[in-house]
């Protein structure tokens, strides 16, 4: 009887030789843990689960008390799912004539802040992604400078008062329009772009921003999106500055409002709303609570779409070039 030729295999030197294993048993060996191995990916799995247990709750808390009775808001103990629900406070915020006022001067800061910082930004990190540039260590130097040490509150409300900025809407978007980190990120990415791309832009005559716009911010997607929500973040979020420098009340953005609304025990919320549109009369707590929800829904909205591009534009653009 013939032997398989594929079960026996012969060496140079004339003895047999074992074959290897199939492929479905090496398969089946990579898989066996070892008791240690599942040991630490169940305490890895525990460890996530509370965490994020202890991220969600919050946001959770706070949907359920927007979306409970006064009653029902008052009782101790965990919210998670309100017993008997009601929209009074969404209604009394929404119906109010300051949160309008206040969610329109958010929006045209964070927009206007957004597209500032990503079009500064890109033209401050491309000239630095240039090994050629004149003075680019020391430029570069001066941004890690930055990053470790600062003025202080002081001398930059000096300067945004001696700007003639004060109780201005861009004394919310020009002091931070260009940060240090985003500077550093978007030009490690810019230096893993091919040099051949610029240099073949460059002998058919194109300027250097038309190799910016045309060629390097395209490619630049990834990146791009990254800065941009970390901005929108940061100014959607931002109350302190706006503190400072607008006393205007129909300057105010939209954290300052719910801070008042806190502070005050929803003053800015009843005060501009009809009594006779809120039905069961929400309290500060309820009120608090569903304001802190309409403020944060727009930026959860937002995540889906860019964080497809947020894992891919970090590594690049942390790699050092």
């Amino acid at each position: 009887m013939a032997v398989p030729t594929a079960t026996v295999a012969v060496s140079a030197s004339g003895s047999l030789v074992e074959p290897p294993a199939a492929p479905g048993r090496r398969w089946r060996r990579r898989q066996r843990r070892t008791p240690g191995e599942w040991v630490l990916d169940i305490f890895i799995v525990v460890v996530l689960a509370v965490l994020a247990i202890a991220t969600l709750y919050p946001f959770l808390f706070e949907l359920t008390i927007s979306l409970s009775t006064p009653a029902d808001a008052q009782q101790s103990g965990l919210h998670i799912l309100p017993t008997d629900p009601s929209t009074a406070s969404w209604h009394a915020v929404l119906a109010s004539s300051g949160i309008l006022r206040a969610y329109l001067n958010t929006i045209a800061r964070t927009v206007a802040a957004t597209v500032l910082t990503v079009v500064l930004t890109a033209m401050m990190a491309y000239p630095l992604a240039q090994r050629s540039f004149p003075h680019r260590r020391l430029i570069n130097f001066l941004l890690l400078f930055s990053m470790l040490f600062s003025g202080g509150f002081i001398p930059l409300f000096l300067l945004v008062k001696n700007l003639g900025l004060l109780d201005s809407r861009w004394s919310l978007v020009l002091p931070g329009a260009v940060a240090a980190m985003n500077v550093i990120l978007m030009r490690n990415f810019f230096q893993a772009i091919p040099g051949e791309l610029i240099d073949a832009a460059r002998a058919d005559g194109a300027s250097e921003m038309r190799v910016l716009f045309r060629i390097i911010l395209p490619l630049s997607k990834p990146v791009l999106a990254v800065v941009g929500l970390w901005t929108a973040l940061a100014n959607w979020n931002a109350w302190f500055d706006a503190l400072l420098y607008i006393n205007d009340p129909n300057k105010q953005v939209l954290q300052m409002f719910i801070r008042d609304t806190v502070l005050t025990q929803a003053d800015p919320i009843l005060g501009g709303t009809n009594p006779a549109m809120l039905g069961a009369a929400p309290t500060s707590q309820t009120l608090g609570a569903a304001a802190v929800m309409i403020a944060t829904l727009p930026i959860i909205a937002l995540y889906p779409f860019l964080q497809k591009y947020f894992a891919r534009g970090i590594l690049l653009g942390s790699v050092k070039g």
